[in-house]
């Protein structure tokens, strides 16, 4: 067991060395999705910002919500973060096979390649996000710290969630599609654009769906400036289980990898 998680920390350690190597492999993925277009990356942020206005037009009321813009295009850029993360990793070693099977780079190293690209698409997003929250009328208070802080934790947790997803997407290639799905699903089952009560199932689906937490930890600081200690708390432990079986599987398959592909 030791040596398994000492495989994993070893790997790791050598990927965060090679961090120019996967800094510029996601700059240039990013530029390559957007290769020929006129308005490049800027897409990123218009798509964001067709997915926010949609929802607070459609559900402009949104029961139960004081500042409905603020609430859905926090509440979008933290879910399109975490989708776009869970939905890319399934395919991501097998994206990577060529890069994988004809060179000796770290496993990390693709890990934090997502991570970066994720990253910077978050970037755009949140240009976008900001824009809308102070044109909403909320001021930027120090409770947004917490939010800061939050996403921070969100980042952290990233590699972990990817390394999970990634190696189970190699040796079950059809999972890519039934995430695909979960997500569009999760779309509108997470508390995105919808607020708690109404209904028993309402108010379970907001309860038990462990993305509520992620947002809440990242919104309700810059709506209310408080920090809800409980869904941090369940955000860490979370963080901290799935860095645990993220270290295992790197560690028991990250050489076999490369014969599964």
């Amino acid at each position: 067991m030791l040596t398994i998680f000492r495989n994993a920390f070893s790997d790791i350690a050598a990927g965060l060395r090679m961090r120019r190597v996967w800094a510029a492999l996601a700059a240039e993925d990013i530029g390559d999705q957007h290769r020929r277009t006129w308005l490049g990356p800027i897409w990123i942020l218009l798509n964001y910002l067709a997915h926010v206005l949609t929802f607070v037009v459609i559900f402009q009321r949104g029961k139960g919500v004081e500042d409905f813009p603020t609430y859905v295009s926090v509440g979008m850029l933290v879910w399109m973060y975490i989708s776009g993360v869970i939905t890319s990793s399934a395919r991501l070693f097998i994206k990577e096979e060529s890069l994988i099977t004809g060179t000796k780079l770290p496993i990390t190293v693709y890990v934090m390649r997502l991570t970066m690209e994720s990253l910077i698409k978050s970037g755009y997003m949140a240009l976008g996000c900001l824009a809308i929250v102070l044109w909403s009328g909320t001021s930027i208070e120090i409770g947004w710290l917490w939010s800061l802080a939050a996403i921070c934790l969100i980042v952290a947790i990233t590699p972990a969630v990817i390394i999970i997803v990634a190696i189970a997407g190699t040796y079950l290639p059809d999972l890519q599609f039934v995430i695909g799905n979960v997500m569009r699903i999760g779309l509108f089952a997470t508390p995105i654009f919808w607020a708690p009560g109404g209904s028993n199932a309402r108010t379970a689906l907001y309860k038990y769906n462990p993305f509520t937490y992620f947002l809440e930890i990242v919104r309700l600081p810059i709506m209310k400036g408080i920090e809800p200690v409980n869904s941090l708390a369940i955000c860490a432990i979370t963080g901290v289980t799935v860095w645990l079986i993220a270290l295992f599987l790197l560690g028991k398959f990250r050489r076999q990898i490369i014969f599964t592909l």
